[in-house]
C-alpha cells in the first residue's frame, strides 16, 4: 500500500436512485470534514443527512447525500471508512469523485483494492477475499449461496480441518519411521490409511 486515501464508486455505474462512493484510508475523516464542513468527529456507524460542498466553491452544493462512518478496525477494509450515499447522477458522481481527487492524500482506487486492504488488514483471509468477487459475479441462486458460506468462512473452516488431519497422520507416519523399535499400538497405525484414503476422497 502506498498509504494514500482512496476512493471509488463502490456501487454500479450509470444512473441511479442513489449511488455509493466509498472512502478508505487515513485521511477519510479528513476529506469528511472538508465536504461536509462538519469538524466534530462523527460517531461511528451512525448515518448523518447532510449536504456535500465542493472544496473549490463552498457555494457549491454537490448534493445532499446520506454519510456514514466506520472507524478502525470497524470496517469492511479495516481502515477508516466514509460512505457516501447519494443521487446516481452522472454529474453527481463526478463532481464528488473530483471533489475527493482535488483533497491532498487521496486518489481512486485501483479495482479490487478495497477487498485487497481488508485482505491486508486481516478483516479477510484469501478464500474469503475469492468470495467477495464470487457473490458480485453469482448468476445463479447456488453460486450466491456458495459465495455467502466461503464468505462466512466454511472454505477456511475446511482447509483448517483438512491441515489438521494431514499434520495428525504426518505424526503418525514420522513416529513409526523415527522410532520403529518402539512399541507403537498397532491401533494407532492401523487407522492411519483409512484416514488418508478418507481425506483425499474429500480433497
Amino acid at each position: 500500500m502506498d498509504g494514500k486515501t482512496i476512493f471509488a464508486l463502490s456501487s454500479a455505474s450509470g444512473k441511479a436512485g442513489v449511488s455509493i462512493i466509498r472512502v478508505s484510508g487515513a485521511r477519510a475523516m479528513e476529506s469528511f470534514r472538508i465536504l461536509t464542513k462538519i469538524e466534530e468527529t462523527p460517531e461511528p456507524r451512525k448515518a448523518l443527512f447532510v449536504p456535500i460542498y465542493n472544496p473549490k466553491d463552498e457555494n457549491d452544493i454537490i448534493d445532499r447525500a446520506l454519510v456514514l462512518p466506520f472507524v478502525p478496525p470497524n470496517s469492511f477494509t479495516g481502515e477508516s471508512v466514509v460512505e457516501y450515499q447519494l443521487h446516481g447522477s452522472p454529474a453527481v458522481i463526478d463532481a464528488l469523485l473530483s471533489a475527493l481527487s482535488s483533497i491532498d492524500g487521496h486518489r481512486m482506487a485501483e479495482h479490487g483494492e478495497f477487498t485487497r486492504r481488508a485482505f491486508e488488514n486481516g478483516k479477510l483471509d484469501l478464500t474469503e477475499a475469492e468470495a467477495v468477487a464470487d457473490l458480485i459475479n453469482a448468476e445463479t441462486q447456488e453460486q450466491r449461496r456458495q459465495a455467502l458460506l466461503q464468505m462466512d468462512g466454511a472454505l477456511s473452516r475446511l482447509y483448517e480441518d483438512w491441515r489438521t488431519r494431514l499434520v495428525r497422520i504426518m505424526a503418525y507416519i514420522e513416529t513409526v519411521i523415527d522410532f520403529p523399535d518402539e512399541d507403537i499400538p498397532d491401533s494407532q497405525i492401523l487407522t492411519t490409511a483409512p484416514d488418508i484414503e478418507k481425506l483425499i476422497s474429500e480433497i
